[in-house]
């Protein structure tokens, strides 16, 4: 009975240890926001607090129209989300995509945020002439980011 009882104490343990850690520079940008995907999750679908987006736009050096164009809300709606101090789900989820996609750029210059950030905000031929900052706006868009991040990552000349 005590060999079973400490086999499955191990097996519980073990997948304690399965939940993934964010980036570092993921939690860089963020800030205090989960640091496994489990809870992240959770925060996303109770919605974000507003400091990781304010966090989010000062690291990038953008503007309030800017950083209200990528969470697709009026400029007034992001004043009234500051107010409340929270984000929609949806708009957590923007932000989030953005901010992971910022991230890797970070870790594809080797932490160079300065790098990073031009790379980010410069129009890229293998993205048609748009920023990967534009593209984060959509899922599709993201994944053709992390696609360009993958293939610089390797070597590929775009």
């Amino acid at each position: 009975m005590r060999k079973r009882a400490k086999r499955g104490k191990r097996r519980k343990h073990a997948y304690a240890n399965i939940e993934r850690r964010m980036p570092t520079s993921l939690v860089a940008v963020l800030g205090t926001v989960a640091a496994s995907t489990p809870r992240l999750h959770r925060q996303v679908m109770e919605g974000l607090p507003f400091a990781p987006l304010e966090r989010l736009q000062k690291a990038l050096g953008i503007t309030t129209p800017q950083i209200a164009a990528l969470l697709q809300i009026p400029v007034r709606t992001l004043a009234r989300r500051k107010t409340e101090g929270r984000l929609r789900p949806m708009e957590s989820d923007r932000l989030l995509r953005t901010s992971v996609l910022y991230g890797k750029a970070i870790d594809l210059f080797g932490g160079d945020q300065d790098a990073a950030r031009q790379w980010f905000l410069s129009p890229s031929v293998s993205l048609g002439g748009s920023t990967p900052f534009e593209y984060a706006k959509t899922e599709v868009g993201a994944r053709e980011v992390e696609q360009v991040i993958g293939r610089l990552e390797q070597g590929v000349v775009l």
